[in-house]
């Protein structure tokens, strides 16, 4: 058996086209055009390639997208001045801090000095509240693009077993919630492990849907896989390949070829996650658009 792949590229497509003529709509009747203000510190590679794909979206579907640069060694002040700088601008609905910041320790404080009506990322505290407690809110972008990819892809929660692997706060903690919860792309039981989890293999091969975030290579081996699961790869790692021109290339947490000869469906890296995580960031800001001008929220079918 090989696993169907879960093309994260194909389905963000599908879910763009959607957006792009609620956008147009929107110029069209309210003379109103989404806004997205992205703040860049430093020149991490990585970071850098993620705000130009996310520019490069918001251009696709009609966005109004702003970019302000910072060096690395940018202090607090100085970025909090550009967060409340786009936190005052009528033409932006939505914030996006890129992550890491050069000084990890600011990360907490930036994030809270967002205004949460346009916290596009859903990291904002009282975000994460209004989450918890299944109230309105931004949900964060990649864990709510995996249960959208989910749906569309007839994978069934309700009544699964689920376990993710890795507890971070953009993504593990947040999907373990999400996927627990009485709704239509929920209900599952959730386990959720860790790197204090004692043979997480113990877990994962009881799982009908196996989802990795962990950020490390070759977490998750066929040997941790029951026959017939539903593996979601997260992970974005770059390891060295001196075959690709850059000198590295992009691999997720799974055993990928291992792994796909015995899962039933499984999403690739690059390629699967990524470009849903993108296109729900698009959804909040159009989503954040809409309720700023007392306008009902866009159908987001799946």
């Amino acid at each position: 058996m090989s696993a169907e792949i879960l093309d994260g590229k194909a389905i963000a497509a599908e879910w763009r086209q959607t957006l792009a003529a609620d956008v147009a709509l929107l110029q069209r009747d309210h003379q109103l055009t989404p806004g997205l203000g992205v703040v860049l510190v430093g020149d991490n590679p990585a970071s850098r390639s993620y705000v130009t794909a996310k520019e490069k979206a918001c251009a696709e579907l009609g966005m109004y997208s702003r970019e302000e640069t910072l060096p690395a060694t940018a202090g607090l002040d100085e970025i909090l001045s550009v967060v409340d700088a786009m936190n005052r601008d009528p033409r932006i609905h939505g914030i996006l801090v890129q992550l890491p910041l050069p000084d990890s320790s600011m990360e907490q404080v930036i994030l809270e000095a967002i205004m949460p009506e346009k916290d596009v990322d859903g990291f904002h505290p009282v975000n994460v509240g209004r989450m918890m407690l299944g109230l309105p809110a931004f949900l964060p972008c990649t864990p709510h693009g995996i249960l959208h990819m989910l749906k569309r892809s007839g994978v069934k929660t309700a009544g699964a077993h689920a376990v993710i692997v890795g507890r971070s706060n953009i993504v593990g903690r947040p999907l373990a919630n999400l996927l627990s919860m009485k709704s239509a792309l929920g209900n599952a039981t959730v386990t959720l492990c860790h790197t204090g989890t004692t043979d997480v293999g113990t877990f994962t091969r009881q799982a009908d849907l196996v989802i990795a975030a962990a950020g490390r290579p070759g977490t998750i081996t066929a040997d941790m896989i029951r026959d017939g699961a539903v593996v979601i790869d997260v992970g974005t790692n770059r390891i060295a390949d001196p075959s690709r021109k850059s000198g590295f290339r992009l691999v997720g947490d799974v055993d990928f070829d291992a792994v796909r000869e015995k899962a039933s469906k499984i999403t690739p890296v690059p390629g699967g996650v990524g470009p849903m995580t993108i296109t729900m960031l698009l959804y909040n800001t159009l989503l954040s658009a809409r309720r700023h001008h007392g306008l009902g929220d866009p159908v987001f079918r799946s």
